[in-house]
């Protein structure tokens, strides 16, 4: 995964940077928000009955139904949101929760970048 940004003009969301496409961005945004709704944890189940409800356009977001793939979901919402570490899996309870490992990572790629920054020409 690649996140580009202009480091002068920051979106307010999260989404926007981590996302190409505004319907990745609403997608993301409201399985964040349905995670929040369900005290910060998703069963295995849970996760299943979204992205089937998403995939049969019974997700509603701004008084609109959303319709998106269940198999791109998981490859293109779900995978790069724990690969970030924004959502943890955690395998023993298989359960889905949100997670500070993100703000974690992006404090390691700076480290990384103050090494490079500091070794000689």
């Amino acid at each position: 995964m690649v996140i580009l940004f202009d480091q002068y003009n920051l979106p307010e969301s999260i989404y926007e940077i981590v996302f190409a496409t505004e319907q990745q961005e609403m997608v993301a945004e409201m399985l964040v928000r349905f995670i929040k709704k369900n005290n910060g944890i998703l069963t295995k189940s849970e996760m299943s009955r979204f992205a089937t409800d998403l995939h049969e356009g019974k997700q509603i977001w701004n008084n609109n139904k959303v319709s998106y793939n269940k198999r791109q979901f998981y490859d293109r919402i779900l995978t790069p949101l724990k690969a970030m570490g924004i959502i943890h899996y955690d395998m023993y309870n298989r359960t889905y929760a949100l997670s500070k490992n993100f703000h974690k990572a992006l404090l390691s790629i700076a480290e990384i970048w103050l090494q490079e920054y500091a070794k000689p020409a």
